[in-house]
């Protein structure tokens, strides 16, 4: 299990890597300025597609390359 430090680096990481340091702060201070409810974010999230199609594309994304993490 990971400690919460090392999960904030790993998501900052994450961020930085996809969208570039000023955009990643930016999206970490659009979370932090607005209410964010997870959990309904999360039951939309997948509303247009199915189970088939989930799986199928979670499959696809473990069978690539991992990033790497930086130290």
């Amino acid at each position: 299990m990971m400690t919460d430090t090392e999960i904030r680096h790993m998501g900052l990481r994450a961020l930085v890597d996809a969208l570039g340091t000023v955009e990643a702060e930016r999206f970490v201070s659009l979370i932090q300025r607005e209410p964010f409810d997870y959990t309904a974010w999360q039951r939309q999230l997948w509303d247009e597609r199915s189970v088939d199609e989930i799986s199928a594309a979670a499959m696809r994304r473990r069978s690539g390359p991992r990033p790497k993490i930086a130290q």
